[in-house]
C-alpha cells in the first residue's frame, strides 16, 4: 500500500468542519497519523480547524484540544473523545470497500478506535451554533498509553474547569449503541522465586519458572462472575496477559513473573479489586502496577435518560454494559454521570483490520444531533 498520508512535522489542513461529510471527515482525520506521543499534527489541524467558529471558545494544553459554547444555558454536557490511536501496521491511508451485501466500510487505523467519533464531535462542534444545552467538545492525546499519561487525565488535573458539566458523552466505539459505565482494570505482577543452578545439575536449584504452575492453575480454575449494575449486567475476567523468567538457556531460572489482568464490576472498588487478587494469589507475592476504578452507569440520571430516549429513536436498540475500561471512569471522579455512543465494533479495535460502516458514522451523528439540538 502506497503511504500517501501527511509525514510527521507537515501542516495538514482538516476539510470544512461543518460543510464535509462525516465520513469524509473520518477518513481526513483518520489520514493524520496520530500513534500516541505523536499527536501533534493533529492537534494542530483541529486546533485551526475550530478556530474560524465564532461560537466556540478554543482552548488548548499540549495536544489536548477543547472547543467550548458560553451561551448561557442551564447545563453543560461534554463530548469527549481521544485522538492518538495504537502503532500503524500498514493500515494507512484510509481506503473504502463494499461488502457482499451492499455494506460500505471504511478501513484503516483509527477508523474504529476511534476517529469515527472524534470526527462525529468536530462536525457537531462546528454545525450546532445554538445547541440545547452548552456543550464542551475534548479532543485528548495518550489514550492508548499509560493511564499517567492521559491527556483527559491532565485536564482534569491541572484545568478541571475546562472539562466539568452535567452529562458526558465518550465517542468509543460501540457500533451506535449505547453502553454505560465501564469495568476497572488491575494489572498485577505474581512473582515466584527459585535457586539457579546450572541446567546440566538442574536438580541442585530451584525451578521458578516451574512454579508458575500453580498460578496459572489457579486462572485456569477461577470461574469470573457476571454482576448487575443499575440494571446492566457486566462480566469480569482474570487472566494472565505475560509471563516472563529464565536467565540464560544453560541456566535455571531463579524468577519467574506472571502479570494478571483483572476486570471488575463497576460496583467493586479499586480497593476491592486489589484485595480480591491478593486473595486469589494468596501466598505469592502481588505488585500491583496499574488500577483505575470503573464507574456506574447511571441510567437513572435525567439526563442520561433524556439521552438514551433521544438517541435510541434514531438508532433503535437499548443500553448494554462496557466491558473494556475507558474515560468515563475520570467522569464518575468527577460526579459527572457519563457514557459511550460511538461508530464502530469494538471487537474490532486495536485490530489491523480495523474498519467501520460509513453508515454508522452517520446515524451517530444524526442521533447526537438530535440529542443536541
Amino acid at each position: 500500500m502506497s503511504e500517501t498520508f501527511p509525514r510527521a512535522g507537515a501542516a495538514v489542513v482538516l476539510p470544512d468542519l461543518a460543510g464535509a461529510d462525516v465520513a469524509d471527515l473520518t477518513a481526513a482525520v483518520c489520514d493524520i497519523p496520530s500513534v500516541s506521543g505523536e499527536e501533534g499534527a493533529l492537534a494542530d489541524a483541529i486546533a485551526a480547524a475550530l478556530r474560524p467558529y465564532d461560537h466556540l471558545e478554543v482552548l488548548r494544553d499540549g495536544d489536548a484540544v477543547v472547543a467550548r459554547t458560553n451561551l448561557g444555558r442551564g447545563q453543560r454536557v461534554v463530548v469527549a473523545g481521544h485522538i492518538d490511536t495504537v502503532p500503524v501496521k500498514d493500515n494507512l491511508p484510509t481506503w473504502r470497500r463494499t461488502t457482499a451485501d451492499g455494506t460500505e466500510e471504511l478501513w484503516g487505523r483509527g477508523t474504529t478506535d476511534m476517529k469515527g467519533g472524534v470526527a462525529v464531535a468536530l462536525h457537531l462542534a462546528a454545525a450546532l451554533t445554538a445547541p440545547r444545552w452548552d456543550v464542551t467538545w475534548v479532543f485528548y492525546d495518550h489514550e492508548e498509553v499509560h493511564a499517567d499519561l492521559n491527556g483527559l487525565g491532565r485536564l482534569v488535573r491541572v484545568h478541571p474547569e475546562w472539562v466539568t458539566g452535567d452529562l458526558a458523552v465518550l465517542g468509543e466505539p460501540t457500533a451506535a449503541g449505547i453502553e454505560g459505565g465501564c469495568n476497572g482494570t488491575l494489572r498485577a505482577d505474581v512473582r515466584l522465586t527459585g535457586r539457579t543452578a546450572h541446567s546440566a545439575r538442574g536438580w541442585r536449584g530451584e525451578n521458578a519458572v516451574h512454579r508458575a504452575g500453580e498460578v496459572l492453575a489457579r486462572l485456569s480454575a477461577y470461574r469470573a462472575r457476571e454482576v448487575e449494575v443499575d440494571g446492566l449486567v457486566y462480566r469480569e475476567g482474570l487472566n494472565a496477559v505475560g509471563i516472563r523468567g529464565g536467565i540464560a538457556t544453560n541456566m535455571i531460572p531463579d524468577e519467574c513473573v506472571v502479570t494478571v489482568n483483572y476486570r471488575f464490576a463497576p460496583s467493586r472498588s479499586p480497593e476491592e479489586a486489589e484485595a480480591h487478587v491478593r486473595e486469589v494469589f494468596a501466598g505469592y507475592e502481588v505488585t500491583v502496577t496499574d488500577l483505575a476504578g470503573g464507574a456506574r452507569p447511571g441510567l437513572d440520571h435525567p439526563l442520561v435518560a433524556g439521552f438514551v430516549s433521544a438517541v435510541t429513536a434514531v438508532t433503535g436498540g437499548a443500553p448494554g454494559p462496557k466491558y473494556g475500561w475507558t474515560d468515563v471512569a475520570r467522569f464518575a471522579e468527577l460526579g459527572v454521570p457519563a457514557v459511550n455512543f460511538g461508530p464502530g465494533d469494538p471487537m474490532l479495535a486495536h485490530a489491523d483490520d480495523e474498519r467501520v460502516p460509513v453508515d454508522q458514522i452517520r446515524i451517530c451523528a444524526d442521533a447526537l444531533r438530535a440529542w443536541l439540538a
